[in-house]
């Protein structure tokens, strides 16, 4: 499966459980780590924990395993590695602190309809 069929799944499965201000970043031409970042806040510990669930069920259900997750359910902030997309979910507060966005600004913000 191609990177950004994966990170549309991804995005699909944390838009179901009310993910907000979902960004994704196409870090291909500054990074080799991954493809693709796909940073979204959640309002409470349980909104992350099914969010984290979700994207990982529609990812697995592809045929697609996480290769490490750093985070448990005390977590505000949880990372996701699937090899060619990286999954971070933040509290709200978190994101602001960690402000990905401005670390990876060399990265492309891609318009989530154009995945």
């Amino acid at each position: 499966m191609k990177s950004n069929d994966m990170a549309k799944l991804a995005v699909a499965a944390l838009e179901d459980h009310k993910a907000e201000d979902i960004s994704v970043i196409d870090i291909r031409e500054v990074s080799p780590i991954a493809d693709y970042f796909i940073i979204a806040s959640g309002n409470n510990q349980n909104q992350l924990q099914a969010m984290r669930d979700a994207a990982d069920e529609a990812l697995y259900k592809a045929g697609i395993k996480v290769q490490q997750v750093e985070g448990n359910q005390n977590s505000t902030w949880i990372l996701m590695d699937y090899n060619d997309i990286i999954i971070h979910i933040f509290s709200k507060e978190d994101r602001l602190f960690y402000d990905l966005e401005r670390i990876w600004r060399d990265g492309k913000k891609i318009d989530i309809s154009e995945l």
